[in-house]
């Protein structure tokens, strides 16, 4: 399927067939399972994924690429595509309630959008697996005290545990992209690591944290909690946020209440 890339959607197609047969080899499709594919593109991960036998729903905002999908795989009983932006998508709708698995090449311009918005999901997801930028997957796996800590880390493994699968060097896409890239396991938590009473709280408290990761944790999170509120939770207010684990955000988070 020969389509020129564009820029406007951060696409880079998948080419290389030992690391497209290696990401499929990882996911492991079954017949019968529903799976979502977030921007099948040129249909690389598409044709194995229908192969399996497992329900395919395919999501692609380029209307041009999915003409050419429906084409090829209109005919498909097993094949389901939707024409849209993934960040609009209402995933539990796609899947009619039920479990499902995602996939996919994110275009790296809004790859951390989009993960934040399919966490939602999290409890009617199965697995998800994703093509990123390796920074990006480095800072979804980092840990507290390392400078790749923040916001995604913390809301990915709030809802997931994160597993860095491999690298995927730049001449495997076409366009190659600048950057290399790494494919990555996310599983959704059967139990909570945490508990939180309000996650519009927690994600607020997060959110503002990393937004001035340099400064202690008193100025960044002023407005929020007082310096007292800070000390009771057994936590040093002189400390900067990248030094506080997921446990003490829930434990700040749980005083705003």
């Amino acid at each position: 399927m020969h389509h020129q890339a564009r820029k406007r959607f951060s696409q880079n197609f998948l080419r290389d067939p030992r690391i497209i047969e290696r990401i499929i080899q990882a996911i492991d499709p079954r017949p019968g399972e529903i799976t979502v594919e977030i921007g099948p593109g040129r249909g690389a991960l598409t044709r194995p994924l229908l192969a399996s036998g497992a329900d395919l729903h395919m999501l692609e905002i380029d209307r041009d690429l999915a003409a050419r999908l429906q084409l090829e795989f209109g005919q498909c009983a097993n094949a389901h595509l939707h024409v849209g932006d993934a960040l609009d998508m209402d995933f539990s709708a796609i899947a009619n309630g039920q479990k499902f698995r995602l996939v996919g090449n994110l275009p790296y311009n809004i790859s951390t959008p989009i993960l934040f918005h399919v966490l939602q999901w999290s409890s009617l997801v199965v697995d998800m697996y994703f093509m990123l930028q390796r920074e990006v997957v480095e800072r979804m796996a980092a840990t507290p005290g390392n400078k790749a800590w923040g916001r995604l880390s913390i809301m990915c493994q709030y809802h997931c545990s994160v597993t860095q699968l491999f690298t995927v060097p730049p001449e495997a896409f076409s366009p190659a992209p600048k950057v290399q890239s790494s494919f990555v396991r996310l599983m959704p938590h059967t139990h909570l690591p945490v508990q939180i009473k309000s996650m519009e709280s927690f994600r607020k408290l997060v959110g503002q944290s990393f937004t001035m990761r340099r400064k202690t944790l008193r100025n960044c999170m002023r407005g929020l909690l007082e310096t007292g509120q800070i000390e009771s939770a057994g936590i040093d207010p002189g400390l900067r946020p990248e030094s506080l684990g997921l446990e003490q955000f829930a434990a700040l988070a749980n005083l705003m209440d």
